[in-house]
């Protein structure tokens, strides 16, 4: 079975590069907003969630702080990351993003900052990284790392500056394992995030790959793929606004896939398995 030294299956801690710690799997919160997203928010924290994933394009950057606020745990246990948009990635907007997420989430600091794409027609990213740099020696930001860059992105921004992104989240599912940037990021000692863990609209939760070890050991067919993420040493950011989901999201049973399943379940990649084509040389977000 193929594991990563940032992780190990059973849900401990990721140790980052920075010296910082991120735990097993945190809790996606788009497109939570508004009095239920709190809500929703809130209950993520009371199950046991100490790491809550937004950005600036989520809108709801102010109801993250809400919910920390309300769940009434102290600030230093509970992890919040932002991600800076393509409209801010020159320098001096990167800062500017990072210290309105600031006001918005109604924090110090902010744990985790990232930033959300490349953007590669504006070819400003190693901009907002420098500003990423920046941010993390004042201070502003503990943990500095990107979204859906590719090897090529990650060696720029890195031979630009010669800091390395803690983290690289990208989507990353049984229809899109993503083995050949995953390479990379243990080589370069980053941390591979995943958003769209369970694939959402795509999720093989029919298939005789992850059905087959569901009804083995008792679980769910969403269970199976998370433990398929914590195998592969990732760090998946499921959303979810059911208290019983996030619960079993989070809480995952023992048992352990064996090598036969893990390959079974990464045998489901297609090579059009991207959930909406969002291929960071050519998707861009503002």
């Amino acid at each position: 079975m193929t594991t990563s030294s940032t992780h190990d299956a059973d849900g401990n801690p990721h140790q980052l590069s920075d010296g910082a710690a991120l735990p097993a799997t945190g809790l996606g919160t788009y497109p939570l907003a508004g009095e239920d997203g709190i809500r929703a928010m809130v209950s993520a924290l009371e199950v046991g969630y100490r790491y809550l994933d937004s950005a600036v394009n989520y809108g709801n950057e102010a109801e993250v702080g809400e919910a920390l606020r309300r769940s009434g745990l102290p600030r230093e246990q509970v992890q919040v990351a932002t991600k800076i948009p393509g409209r801010f990635h020159s320098e001096r907007l990167a800062r500017t993003s990072l210290e309105d997420s600031a006001r918005a989430l109604g924090v110090d600091q902010i744990d985790v900052a990232l930033i959300h794409w490349p953007n590669p027609s504006q070819d400003l990213y190693p901009q907002a990284w420098r500003a990423l740099v920046a941010a993390q020696r004042d201070g502003l930001v503990r943990t500095i790392g990107v979204s859906n860059f590719t090897q090529a992105h990650l060696e720029r921004v890195i031979d630009d500056t010669g800091v390395v992104p803690a983290l690289n989240q990208v989507e990353l599912h049984p229809r899109f394992p993503q083995a050949q940037m995953r390479e990379v990021h243990a080589r370069l000692g980053i941390l591979t995030q995943a958003w769209s863990p369970l694939g959402k609209s795509t999720a093989p939760f029919d298939e005789p790959a992850v059905v087959a070890p569901a009804t083995t050991y008792g679980v769910t067919p969403a269970q199976v793929v998370l433990r398929w993420h914590r195998h592969l040493g990732t760090m998946p950011v499921p959303k979810s606004a059911s208290t019983e989901r996030q619960r079993a999201n989070l809480h995952l049973p023992d048992f352990t896939l064996t090598d036969k399943e893990m390959a079974a379940i990464s045998a489901l990649a297609r090579d059009d398995g991207r959930r909406f084509g969002g291929d960071p040389d050519t998707h861009e977000e503002m």
